[in-house]
């Protein structure tokens, strides 16, 4: 497919640094169903590798109009552009979605743009949080400057690949105005990192692991996710931090 030539393999010891961009007031991700009504979804497996009418069927049966509204609710009198973030899974390319984003567009009446993609491989599904901080998503692709764009996953967890994305397009003179899921833990709809998170975790770790972390990942610790932060939070020990994540990379 286009996506699969596109991809980058990445070899051992490259470090990938994607942009990241401040939160500010960023609104809380849309999530639109259970993660139980879609990933024991008949046709869940097969749409996450790539099968487009099995995303359609997995879509049109947890997509959620409610949802939906709130979104054009955020958007209000603007007409954002809808870009997903499509990537390589292990089977294949996970084809919901930007199938997801298609019945968002026809919903909504909105644009959705296919040319934005992730360019690496992360092998996100089923890792661990280390892993997940370890191996970030890349993006590639034409972004026009001053549009604003609303970002579509499948799943939201700890919020890196939403994060990543946001960067780039911003980074390239876009607007995020919103982050829509078809579903992910409840907690995680929470990408904007408060204040409060951020406190606990300049208190619990310091500057050195701060700044092994700007030079590591070329942000500080504000450009977290709320869940990010949350996970290092818990993490006992600095030393442990950059030893697990060097081990995942």
């Amino acid at each position: 497919s286009h996506i699969q030539a596109r991809v980058k393999m990445r070899g051992m010891s490259e470090v990938i640094q994607p942009s990241r961009t401040v939160w500010g007031d960023f609104p809380d991700v849309l999530i639109h169903a259970s993660e139980t009504a879609v990933k024991q979804h008949p046709a869940y497996k097969a749409a996450k590798a790539g099968d487009d009418d099995a995303a359609m069927a997995l879509v049109l049966d947890t997509f959620n109009p409610d949802s939906a509204q709130e979104l054009g609710r955020i958007a209000g009198h603007s007409t954002p552009t809808l870009v997903s973030a499509h990537a390589l899974e292990r089977d294949g390319v996970n084809a919901i979605p930007e199938v997801f984003a298609d019945r968002l567009g026809q919903f909504l009446s909105w644009p959705v743009d296919k040319g934005v993609i992730q360019v690496n491989v992360v092998w996100h599904t089923g890792a661990n949080g280390f892993w997940r901080l370890a191996r970030q998503a890349e993006f590639d692709g034409p972004v026009q400057p001053g549009r604003e764009y609303v970002l579509v996953d499948d799943f939201v967890g700890m919020g890196g690949t939403l994060a990543n994305l946001k960067g780039y397009i911003e980074s390239h003179g876009g607007r995020v105005v919103a982050a829509v899921s078809l579903t992910g833990k409840p907690h995680s709809a929470k990408l904007a990192l408060t204040s409060e998170r951020l406190h606990e975790l300049r208190t619990k770790h310091g500057q050195e692991l701060e700044s092994w972390w700007l030079n590591r990942f070329a942000h500080t610790f504000d450009a977290l996710t709320e869940s990010e932060a949350r996970y290092l939070a818990r993490t006992e020990a600095a030393d442990t931090i950059r030893d697990r994540i060097a081990a995942s990379e």
